[in-house]
């Protein structure tokens, strides 16, 4: 009689027991309950780093541009076409992907692509400085024709300038580029801001990436500095593309509080005509997610991922950056290019080729992160995806600025950014450009 009463209360205690942990399963009080790497440390619930969070979709190279060709070029070509590039060299990268494209798209020629001189950046490096130009000829035959040298009857002359620079949306290239090809026989084109690709055919795509990601390799020279600079950063290591510059900052509109003098009087005179926003403007503005991150906000950050203040951060940037030590007086193993390499082989490089070595390291990092969405970070990402590599995050701005003007600091704000920043991870986003990649869920 005793044991049947004491096996009746140890039988509805087991039964509640295991109610209350089916619920938990079914239903947790909140999704971090779910991911298996998280640790408690008493009552208190520990962050993981970011990287060790489960993925559940990330985006890889599509399959019909890895496939053999969709279409076979056409036994003539229309004309020649030269691709004018700008701006830095992931912008004028971006430009040279665009133009085989639209070179593919339009059945010409492509003629070796002609960087601009630009002293703005510090720069007098030609595309065969900075790249293999046989190897990106041999890698993109069959996608379209490509010739270092126009035949006799072009090679005296300059190309018809065709400006698509300012055009955006739906410009179309067969409607207003064709008739001057055609007519000429060779144009010279800057591709068109925002343009539309997802109208291209697929094989025109095809071209653009595989310009992009498999035809464009560093120049042996410039690879073997890069090899250098690569093994000579302590191993595992966190890249980061910080952009607090002068131009930046005056570019963005944006004001900051709290700058040093230095800092404030190089933003001024950068601005020119570009005058900040003021009031409720600059209020929006900001909560946009227009305003660049400082080196404080961009630690802040880092230590809410849960990112170790030992790490090494190989700061993948120029030489402008401003208001650093907010950055370096938290994460102390900051290193730089300028500190890890010496000799006149590094001094005499110009910015394209000093802009390589930082592009080259991040593909090639443990992690790379991001305070901007520009060209070099757009280029890093996807090519870390066609690589495998997906310890890729850009950082947050307009959380930062919504989360910060709703009043949030240290813990609260602190938390906020692990969960904002933790959703992007797990489904992937930022990670690749949707050009070239397609969504896979894990």
């Amino acid at each position: 009689m005793i044991a049947s009463t004491v096996r009746k209360p140890l039988f509805v205690i087991t039964l509640l027991a295991l109610s209350l942990v089916l619920v938990l399963f079914l239903f947790p009080p909140f999704p971090f309950f779910s991911d298996p790497t998280l640790t408690f440390n008493s009552s208190l619930l520990e962050r993981p780093e970011i990287w060790s969070i489960r993925r559940l979709a990330e985006w890889r190279p599509c399959n019909w541009w890895l496939q053999p060709h969709l279409n076979a070029l056409p036994a003539q070509a229309n004309g020649y076409i030269r691709v004018h590039c700008y701006g830095g060299l992931n912008q004028m990268r971006r430009d040279l992907c665009d133009g085989v494209g639209i070179a593919r798209l339009l059945n010409a020629t492509l003629v070796l692509p002609k960087f601009e001189v630009a002293a703005y950046w510090n720069e007098s490096s030609g595309f065969e400085d900075v790249f293999d130009v046989d190897f990106f000829i041999q890698q993109m035959k069959g996608f379209v024709n490509v010739v270092k040298e126009l035949p006799i009857e072009f090679a005296s002359k300059d190309p018809v300038r065709v400006d698509c620079s300012k055009r955006k949306g739906q410009f179309d290239y067969v409607e207003s580029v064709l008739p001057s090809l055609l007519k000429h026989g060779y144009i010279s084109i800057t591709p068109a801001m925002s343009q539309r690709r997802d109208r291209y055919p697929l094989y025109a795509k095809a071209a653009l990436c595989q310009a992009c990601y498999s035809a464009l390799r560093l120049t042996s020279r410039l690879e073997r500095k890069a090899l250098e600079l690569l093994q000579a950063i302590p191993k595992p290591f966190l890249s980061l593309h910080l952009r607090f510059e002068p131009d930046m900052v005056a570019y963005s509109q944006c004001e900051y509080s709290g700058l040093s003098v230095a800092s404030a009087n190089a933003i001024e005179a950068a601005r020119v005509d570009r005058k900040p926003w003021t009031g409720e403007t600059a209020r929006i503005w900001r909560n946009r997610g227009k305003c660049p991150l400082t080196p404080n906000e961009t630690a802040f950050i880092l230590k809410a991922l849960a990112i170790p203040t030992n790490t090494t951060i190989y700061l993948a940037a120029g030489d402008g950056l401003m208001e650093l030590e907010g950055l370096t007086s938290v994460y102390t193993n900051v290193v730089t290019k300028s500190s890890l390499l010496s000799g006149q082989d590094f001094t005499t490089m110009h910015g394209n080729t000093k802009a390589a070595l930082d592009y080259y390291v991040s593909i090639n990092s443990d992690s790379y992160m991001a305070t901007y969405f520009g060209n070099m970070d757009k280029m890093v990402a996807a090519m870390r995806a066609f690589k495998g590599l997906y310890k890729t995050i850009f950082l947050n701005r307009k959380a930062f600025a919504l989360l910060t003007s709703q009043g949030l600091k240290g813990k609260e704000l602190t938390e906020a950014l692990w969960k904002v920043h933790r959703d992007d991870f797990i489904m992937g986003r930022g990670s690749a450009l949707p050009d070239c990649f397609c969504e896979f869920n894990l």
